[in-house]
């Protein structure tokens, strides 16, 4: 199999919306989107520049965040092999520069879809179309649901609720977990050693082990 007809297959394999593009645009897709092998800690984008296309993971996970001027962190969402940027989407759509930071928080495999093909693609191909405002539809519900997160419940449920989504042994630093919650590790490792003393957790060198499922999601209920 040709580096053609490989990238072709394993593009279509995570994203079947192009399935039914004829066989000629497709390659001319790959022509000018060939796929990119991007290691961890890359940054793919910032804020305040302008949008160089559509990412599309194959492989790897891209983190999405906003960073505030005195440097605490939250992150918005996550992209996920078979996902798109939805941001990226929303500044070409408008014309605008980006607004957060993206970064690999893995080696990522992605594929970026130029501007103007973008452009096209929602114009003349309803598949494309409906799979970036699905996209829409699912991150709005994300961002709304950690908006609620961060408005309404207090950090120590927050923090449960996020062990009991990465666990059962999350490979992270204080840090990492506090740049997750928008928040300062101070209070995450102050909150974490209590946690341990009610042994619900066990913490190690960076990473943190959940040892009793049941009692974090009773108290993260409350």
């Amino acid at each position: 199999m040709n580096d053609t007809a490989n990238a072709r297959s394993r593009l279509l394999a995570s994203f079947p919306v192009f399935r039914d593009l004829p066989a000629a645009q497709l390659d001319d897709l790959l022509a000018v989107a060939p796929l990119r092998q991007v290691p961890a800690g890359s940054v793919l984008f910032e804020p305040n520049t302008p949008c160089e296309g559509f990412p599309l993971v194959l492989e790897g996970s891209v983190r999405v965040a906003k960073t505030s001027p005195s440097g605490r962190e939250l992150a918005l969402y996550r992209v996920s092999p078979g996902e798109a940027c939805i941001l990226s989407g929303g500044c070409l759509l408008s014309d605008t520069d980006y607004a957060a930071s993206g970064v690999a928080e893995s080696d990522v495999t992605l594929l970026r879809i130029p501007p103007q093909l973008f452009q096209q693609l929602i114009v003349q191909h309803p598949p494309f179309r409906r799979f970036v405002f699905d996209m829409y539809g699912a991150r709005l519900a994300e961002v709304m649901e950690l908006l609620e997160e961060v408005a309404f419940r207090k950090l120590d449920t927050r923090l449960a609720r996020l062990l009991i989504q990465r666990g059962p042994l999350i490979h992270a630093t204080h840090q990492n977990l506090a740049d997750e919650l928008g928040s300062v590790r101070v209070f995450v490792s102050r909150l974490l050693r209590s946690f341990e003393q009610r042994g619900w957790v066990r913490l190690e060198r960076e990473r943190i082990k959940v040892l009793d499922l049941q009692a974090l999601q009773a108290f993260s209920r409350e």
